[in-house]
């Protein structure tokens, strides 16, 4: 990771934040932001690999921002970092998009893992987050649904997964991004998910991450 954007008003754990991206990524370039206005700012002036939010910002929610950089820059990271562990708001920040959710009540040792083992594209989630998503699959999540995705399908998902981009998984097929990313919203649409951490988790769900 090259580039980082840190979004948080409180002053002291931008600086914690900041440590943590550093530890993750030494040399790391971490640019930060107080507000919603000023995160936008950053964002038109340069471009980043990855933003970490917060959710609760002087001028709004961060689930906001979250949405714009996903629909604007689907291939930059976000991971969500909060105090806020309720159901309705994890399921609402991942259904945004975001790569991953961090609870600020954690050790810095353990976040920082977390933040790391998101450039080999599993999802950065706090551990009470990730048991949390595995009990919401084993009560509602879909039966058998590997049966619905067509082959070519399954190895979008499975490179996906892994964490490659739309280009290189584009790369790694021989097929025209477009063509990856039409597969890419079958698949989200299939699934019912709306994120690449979301699409990880159903890829080892189905054993199609190894290798």
């Amino acid at each position: 990771m090259k580039t980082a954007l840190i979004i948080e008003d409180i002053t002291e754990t931008r600086t914690w934040l900041l440590g943590l991206v550093e530890a993750a990524w030494p040399g790391c370039a971490v640019r930060s932001a107080e507000t919603l206005a000023r995160a936008r700012a950053q964002l038109a002036e340069q471009t980043f690999e990855l933003a970490l939010i917060d959710l609760n910002l002087p001028d709004g929610n961060g689930l906001d921002l979250l949405r714009e950089v996903k629909r604007d820059r689907p291939e930059m990271l976000c991971v969500v970092t909060t105090i806020m562990a309720d159901d309705a708001t994890v399921v609402s920040a991942l259904s945004a998009g975001a790569d991953g959710y961090l609870l600020k009540e954690n050790p810095a040792g353990v976040l920082t893992r977390q933040l790391r083992q998101i450039s080999h594209g599993v999802p950065a989630l706090s551990p009470a987050i990730a048991r949390r998503i595995m009990e919401h699959f084993r009560r509602t999540g879909p039966v058998e649904v590997d049966a619905r995705l067509t082959e070519r399908e399954r190895e979008v998902l499975a490179l996906i997964g892994r964490g490659l981009r739309t280009s290189e998984v584009a790369a790694e097929l021989g097929l025209a991004e477009t063509t990856v990313a039409g597969y890419i919203k079958a698949i989200y649409r299939k699934l019912g998910i709306s994120s690449r951490a979301e699409a990880a988790w159903h890829a080892t769900r189905m054993g199609l991450r190894e290798g």
